[in-house]
């Protein structure tokens, strides 16, 4: 079959105007080139957290889970020889199944990215791939790991490949020792990606060193731009990220959502203890965080250090609901309750925000996070949801529901490929803020399209809207008002993202225009 009859061919299980559809216009596959013990895992497992947390469905096929399944016992390192024809068989093998299962992925499950985490060291095993990619019209985006130094060498194979399925109950001494010889037969047939004259043409990332240097070529599209941002901005280096609720709030113990209220007694009490907290474990040099609103503010004055404010820190934009408790939103807009429960990431409120346009709002604290030393954030329940989530790798499922109890702090700890979490309560009594999951998802007769315009029923959103050249169609907020009183704030006029539940193309609707 043709490349262009490729492009025409429909994905079958095509996610329905999500906001990854937007990001990506054709499925891409990342593949990792590198000697063995260049960090190659460690930022394909990254990447492929990062992208699925900012909403681009993405899987890591890591050649060496397949290499293992075919060989079921490593023995030494002369199966990685280049002169030993039968494990060179074995190892194409396994490159082609994993790309069979990267079809499947890319082509029938919905997936959007697929990182494909070898060595690829060589030309004709990246030829096999893009050809691959070709006859399937995948974009392809490189990221080679080039290190020549000793130490971070040494580290990463201490670190990582000691405790690897291929070396079961052997000492550190012997696994070195083979490691390396395994990363020389590698050495022998290496051929680096060429940005001069061979490779030109290709689109790529080289980090060299962990990162003290870049070399970007020919990057293709805006995800492509988003992966080299997010390489360009993790730091391998030792620290932790210290991350809790502010005190309690007069709200919290209302039970009223949003709002700016000030600390209660305990929330004072809290402050204190956190101070205390802070000084036990002797945190030198940190950096401290908060959003713009009171209550986190007057938590962080107690630790009397310094401390940045961060507006895209705020609490998730409520709207029309803000300050009101659960019990009068089921009561005033049963709808919108219902709404919310059906689908919690993706709802929007009246006026307000999703989750799923708070993850995108804190995307640039990430980047920062990834880049600094230790830091303690004083943040807000929606908001330490979202930063656990891409910590922790949670899904879009369980992101909305994770537990964030007041007047504890989390200390996340990055390890080789995942985050160690520790849980410290300071023994400071507060109300419980944790609303479960529902056990059965009520079900509403409505949809809302956007954050502005009227519940629609479902049979409405589906009819195409026709008009002519001619005849724009009609602005959305000409529309009357479902709500009696909407106010809306600045937040909810800057929340715009395609494939929330209520968002301007609905994940129903027909309307749905892919812009080029």
């Amino acid at each position: 079959m043709s490349v262009e009859a490729k492009k025409a061919e429909p994905r079958t299980n095509e996610k329905k105007c999500s906001w990854a559809s937007y990001m990506t216009n054709s499925p891409t596959m990342i593949v990792m080139i590198g000697l063995p013990a260049r960090g190659k895992t460690y930022m394909s497992k990254k990447l492929t957290r990062y992208l699925n947390w900012i909403g681009v469905p993405t899987k890591v096929f890591n050649l060496g889970v397949y290499r293992r399944e075919a060989v079921k016992s490593y023995k030494s390192y002369d199966f990685f020889r280049h002169d030993n024809k039968e494990a060179m068989q074995i190892r194409k093998h396994c490159a082609i199944m994993a790309l069979q299962d990267v079809k499947v992925y890319l082509s029938q499950d919905g997936g959007q990215i697929a990182v494909f985490d070898a060595t690829n060291t060589t030309r004709e095993r990246r030829e096999l791939i893009l050809n691959f990619a070709k006859e399937n019209a995948y974009k392809v985006f490189f990221v080679e790991s080039l290190c020549d130094d000793p130490d971070v060498i040494a580290e990463n194979i201490l670190e990582v490949k000691v405790s690897s399925p291929d070396y079961p109950e052997r000492d550190r001494e012997s696994v070195m020792e083979d490691f390396l010889k395994r990363i020389e037969c590698y050495k022998v047939t290496y051929q680096p990606l060429d940005p001069d004259e061979h490779d030109k043409e290709l689109s790529f990332i080289q980090v060299i060193n962990v990162g003290r240097r870049f070399l970007v070529n020919r990057v293709q599209d805006y995800i492509q731009s988003k992966i080299v941002y997010y390489l360009m901005n993790i730091h391998v280096h030792s620290h932790s990220i210290y991350i809790c609720r502010h005190g309690e709030s007069h709200y919290n113990q209302k039970g009223r959502i949003g709002g700016d209220s000030e600390l209660s007694e305990r929330g004072k009490q809290f402050t204190a203890a956190l101070k205390g907290f802070v000084d036990e474990h002797k945190l030198s040099n940190l950096k401290v965080w908060t959003s713009q609103m009171r209550r986190t503010i007057m938590t962080a004055e107690e630790l009397g250090v310094p401390y940045e404010q961060w507006k895209i820190l705020n609490e998730i934009d409520a709207g029309v609901c803000e300050e009101m408790t659960y019990q009068m939103i089921e009561k005033q807009y049963p709808d919108e309750f219902a709404l919310r429960d059906q689908d919690k990431f993706h709802y929007r409120y009246p006026g307000g925000e999703s989750y799923q346009d708070l993850v995108q709002r804190l995307e640039p604290v990430i980047m920062e996070l990834e880049r600094q030393g230790n830091v303690l954030v004083i943040c807000h329940q929606a908001v330490m949801r979202c930063l656990l989530a891409y910590f922790l790798d949670k899904g879009t499922d369980q992101l909305p529901y994770l537990k964030c109890p007041l007047h504890t702090v989390f200390k996340l700890t990055p390890v080789a490929y995942g985050c160690k979490v520790d849980m410290f309560d300071l023994k400071v009594e507060a109300v419980n803020t944790h609303r479960d999951r529902p056990s059965i998802k009520p079900q509403s007769p409505f949809i809302r399209r956007n954050s502005f315009t009227p519940l629609s029923t479902e049979d409405q959103i589906k009819k195409p809207r026709l008009h002519s050249g001619e005849s724009a169609p009609h602005s959305c907020m000409s529309q009357a008002s479902a709500l009696p009183s909407m106010h809306f704030s600045e937040g909810a006029k800057l929340a715009g993202s395609e494939g929330s539940t209520n968002s301007f193309c609905s994940v129903d609707s027909d309307d749905c225009v892919e812009v080029q």
